[in-house]
């Protein structure tokens, strides 16, 4: 099953779901900015993610964009511009 970069960035009006929200994505992904994640997630794992937030966020009030950035086999940084601080995303260790 292939996995993919995902950008994905909230705007919740309330601070409990709001919280609710960080700490989902916090759990599957790398937390870039005060409302943006990167994951890479293969399609299952992505419809759980949107299965989740959607029991979250109140329609009418709040948004959750998420943004296809290509096969994980790519690195995220390679078609990542930044104007400022530089990205520099977290180092990985797998430990057994």
């Amino acid at each position: 099953m292939a996995r993919r970069h995902y950008l994905l960035s909230y705007d919740i009006a309330d601070d409990k779901r709001r919280t609710k929200v960080f700490k989902t994505l916090e759990a599957w992904g790398d937390h870039a900015q005060y409302s943006v994640f990167f994951s890479e997630l293969s399609s299952t794992e992505l419809a759980r993610l949107k299965s989740r937030l959607d029991r979250l966020i109140h329609h009418g009030d709040d948004q959750i964009l998420i943004l296809d950035l290509g096969p994980d086999s790519t690195p995220v940084e390679q078609g990542l511009q930044c104007l400022g601080r530089a990205y520099h995303p977290p180092v990985r260790v797998v430990v057994v």
